[in-house]
């Protein structure tokens, strides 16, 4: 799985104009599921995400992880992280899962989030999203598991 996070102080994933998830405080999390992935590379994906130091201490050093902040996650799938650039100038995306794998290991992988004691909230697999967020930093950070 590959996940693009970006540290926020605020995000939030719209729908038809409806705002279906929002965060404070936190991460936004960009997900997606690579073909051939299990529950198992979204549940180790998790784990890593709520427990990476990537929040600042009281000296400012990155030494808090988003459990240890009491922060929150929006979580948003997004298949175009499995774009392929490498030839031509349209990116492919056939390394992605297949939709219903994909929506099946998106919503493992924020169940698994909610079980490392995050507060967790979700766009809608598979809907035109539209993502608004205040960068916090900006930290953003890609990561592939």
């Amino acid at each position: 799985m590959r996940a693009l996070v970006q540290r926020v102080r605020e995000a939030a994933v719209r729908v038809e104009g409806h705002i279906i998830g929002r965060c404070g405080p936190g991460l936004l999390v960009f997900v997606c599921a690579m073909r051939g992935d299990t529950g198992a590379e979204a549940g180790k994906l998790a784990t890593k995400i709520a427990r990476m130091r990537i929040f600042e201490d009281a000296q400012g050093k990155m030494n808090l992880s988003l459990r240890d902040t009491g922060g929150a996650a929006l979580v948003v799938s997004q298949f175009t992280l499995a774009a392929d650039t490498r030839s031509g100038n349209r990116p492919g995306f056939s390394s992605a899962a297949p939709p219903e794998d994909g929506k099946r290991l998106y919503l493992h992988f924020a169940e698994a989030l909610r079980a490392q004691e995050v507060p967790v909230e979700t766009g809608r697999f598979g809907a035109d999203m539209q993502v608004s967020l205040t960068n916090d930093g900006p930290v953003t950070i890609w990561i592939e598991v």
